[in-house]
């Protein structure tokens, strides 16, 4: 089994979504050992975001006369996308900036949304290529989202990263949240110690 553990908080040791992410694959790596686990720091190693040359190579893959920048730029879409569609497990550190993602994150969406290899367009409309693996989002919020009436307004979060891999025919996701971190000592302790509950749940319930 493969598993693709991605970082994109740019808060090295600080970042509540990283300490999850770790603590999601050292559990399962632990319960099942002998997984390959294939690292992606998007903060250390961002991917460029989409301008309107990348995307006639990227996106729409234009590949006529193609420069060495684009030739490169074309190359780290594809590997991008061969590793996430390599992986059976793919753990994804996603803290919440300004009701969204980080940018970085945002980034490897654009590259790794691929019609063709991740979805394509039909007659009767877009069908996900990507579904038959498992998704486990480690969701970090400094405030508290979850149940509140006002979520579905500000949370572009967790109900973006659905769409998106809903869209890829991703459907077996799951989510490990530590909310309300940026409350106090206190209530970031318990968030915390509330994740790491719920991770040994997830982690049990995979065989």
């Amino acid at each position: 089994m493969k598993i693709l553990h991605i970082d994109s908080s740019p808060l090295a040791d600080a970042s509540v979504s990283r300490l999850l992410t770790k603590s999601i694959v050292t559990a399962l790596t632990a319960a099942h050992p002998g997984q390959e686990v294939t690292y992606l720091d998007l903060a250390e190693t961002p991917p460029p975001h989409l301008t309107g040359e990348l995307m006639q190579v990227v996106k729409f893959r234009n590949l006529d006369a193609l420069n060495p920048s684009q030739r490169e730029e074309l190359a780290r879409t594809d590997a991008l996308v061969d590793q996430f569609l390599a992986a059976d497990i793919v753990v994804i550190g996603a803290p919440m900036y300004n009701f969204s993602l980080p940018t970085q994150l945002k980034a490897w969406i654009d590259r790794v949304s691929q019609a063709g290899r991740t979805f394509r367009y039909t007659e009767t409309g877009p069908v996900g290529l990507a579904g038959g693996r498992k998704v486990i989002i480690a969701s970090a919020r400094g405030g508290l989202y979850a149940g509140m009436p006002y979520e579905a307004a500000l949370d572009h979060q967790e109900a973006y990263l659905r769409a998106v891999l809903g869209f890829w025919g991703v459907t077996d996701i799951a989510v490990i949240r530590a909310e309300g971190v940026a409350m106090g000592p206190e209530a970031r302790a318990k968030a915390l110690a509330a994740a790491e509950r719920e991770i040994a749940t997830l982690v049990a319930t995979l065989g």
